[in-house]
């Protein structure tokens, strides 16, 4: 199927979790944490869509079909918006916009820090991110997106640090990561290199 019928429903799908979110505030539906609520599920829709990103390259290897590369920026770029959103509110519901209270929390909290961290490394992916970047970046600019990866560790680890009690729920997504790595791994050629009998020069 040619990429720009997908697009639409890639859209649609990634903007529906946000439209969602906001018919829940509007009717008040956002349960007795409302703040909480809306942390949650845009930090957790951000993790979402960045595991999304790095599974369109395994995707595309195991399918043979270009259109999963085709999709990888916009999931991408949909990642770091809802990463946005998470990270605004943080800062208008919970510091009231108070840079000093960022600076303790990045210093005294190490989920903060994980988070912010993730959120800075993102950002010049997301800047750089247009056809134009790429041409003047040329092989620079696949050397500074694959921060990519180690983002989206700081963004598991995040989770992970962040949940007090059941941890299943961030352990699993990190499973993921790891399984998503584990494919980039170069498994076809170290296999073929193994299998291949080797012949020895008389």
């Amino acid at each position: 199927m040619p990429v720009r019928r997908i697009k639409p429903l890639v859209w649609a799908l990634c903007l529906y979790p946000a439209a969602a979110l906001a018919w829940r505030a509007w009717h008040g539906a956002l349960g007795p944490d409302p703040v909480a609520t809306l942390e949650h599920t845009t930090g957790l829709r951000a993790l979402q869509l960045l595991l999304a990103t790095l599974a369109m390259t395994p995707l595309r290897s195991l399918s043979g079909r270009p259109e999963p590369l085709q999709l990888r920026r916009t999931l991408g770029l949909f990642a770091y918006s809802y990463m946005c959103l998470h990270f605004a509110m943080y800062l208008v519901f919970d510091l009231s916009l108070s840079l000093p209270k960022l600076g303790d929390d990045l210093v005294k909290r190490t989920y903060i820090t994980l988070g912010f961290a993730c959120w800075l490394f993102l950002l010049p992916l997301a800047v750089t991110s247009t056809n134009g970047w790429q041409r003047r970046l040329k092989r620079r600019w696949k050397l500074l997106h694959r921060l990519i990866y180690p983002a989206a560790g700081l963004a598991c680890c995040h989770f992970v640090w962040l949940v007090k009690k059941d941890e299943t729920e961030p352990m699993s997504y990190l499973a993921v990561l790891l399984l998503l790595l584990g494919l980039r791994l170069p498994w076809r050629r170290w296999l073929r290199g193994i299998l291949t009998p080797q012949t020895t020069q008389p």
